[in-house]
């Protein structure tokens, strides 16, 4: 199987070409595998690439424990870039199909290869109901978030994948590889969730870590840095323009007076190579 590695602001995932790629039935044992940083390709997980009856292209998402997400922010501008560099779709504009919905891209093109991508990530979702979280609220803002040592201050966010943001006055692992985990599996989020940890630097700058559902720290989430700059309007602390300082790079986002999310980051192509499966 023909493969891509490609990354985001460090995000980091295997990009398969369905257009031309067979793939083994259990796509989920697959992502597993090949995200293995020891034994595999190593990646935050696995992103196929899939014709579409309704886009340029089809983003299919799993995590790096098999599970399937709606939705990878920096992984759809990697998506965007493999269909426009690799000639599925030429247009500046794409349009990608993701488990969230269509979405609208806007590429740089530098050398005649793309090398920043814009992407409208639509209206974040605020009903408590379809984020889900059971935390009340619509969206739940700074709401209680027992996890029975200590109780966090939590604003609740979905970008087609829930997001659970916590504005803390210094990043630090306790708050990543201690807190995160546990926020991720707990019961007031039904399909578990996406942990984001956020130091305010000013109204227009964040600095942001991330546990991401499935997949642990990543070095960047784009639809958690959306998440977080929606939280960070609702609860007063930021503008609707912010630059978001992630582990693997920047990104910058704009939540517009239409509602949508406007996303801006690089797009990188790692290397190419041929997975011969698990040995």
């Amino acid at each position: 199987m023909k493969f891509t590695k490609m990354q985001g602001a460090g995000n980091d995932y295997v990009y398969v070409n369905c257009f031309e790629e067979t793939l083994p039935q259990d796509i989920s044992r697959l992502a597993i595998e090949v995200s293995d940083r020891h034994k595999g390709i190593g990646a935050d997980g696995l992103i196929l690439i899939c014709p579409s009856e309704k886009a340029d292209a089809q983003m299919r998402m799993f995590n790096a424990d098999g599970s399937e997400s709606e939705m990878c922010g920096n992984g759809v501008r990697c998506v965007a870039k493999y269909v426009y560099d690799h000639g599925i779709a030429q247009q500046q504009n794409l349009k990608i199909e993701t488990g969230a919905g269509v979405l609208s891209l806007d590429l740089e093109i530098t050398g005649q290869k793309v090398s920043q991508v814009r992407v409208n990530m639509g209206r974040p979702i605020l009903t408590s109901a379809e984020i889900p979280t059971l935390l009340p609220g619509d969206p739940p803002v700074n709401a209680d978030l027992d996890l029975g040592e200590e109780t966090l201050q939590v604003t609740c966010v979905s970008m087609g994948n829930p997001h659970c943001v916590t504005f803390v006055e210094s990043l630090s692992d306790h708050w990543v590889h201690g807190i995160g985990p546990q926020v991720e599996v707990h019961p007031m989020f039904p399909r578990r969730v996406n942990a984001e940890f956020i130091e305010v630097i000013s109204p227009t700058e964040l600095k942001m870590r991330v546990w991401e559902r499935g997949s642990g720290e990543t070095q960047a989430c784009g639809t958690g840095a959306c998440a977080s700059a929606v939280a960070g309007v609702l609860t007063g602390r930021t503008d609707r323009n912010v630059l978001i300082h992630l582990p693997g790079g920047d990104l910058r986002l704009e939540w517009s007076d239409s509602d949508e999310v406007f996303m801006t980051g690089p797009a990188v192509e790692v290397f190419q190579g041929i997975w011969a499966g698990p040995q």
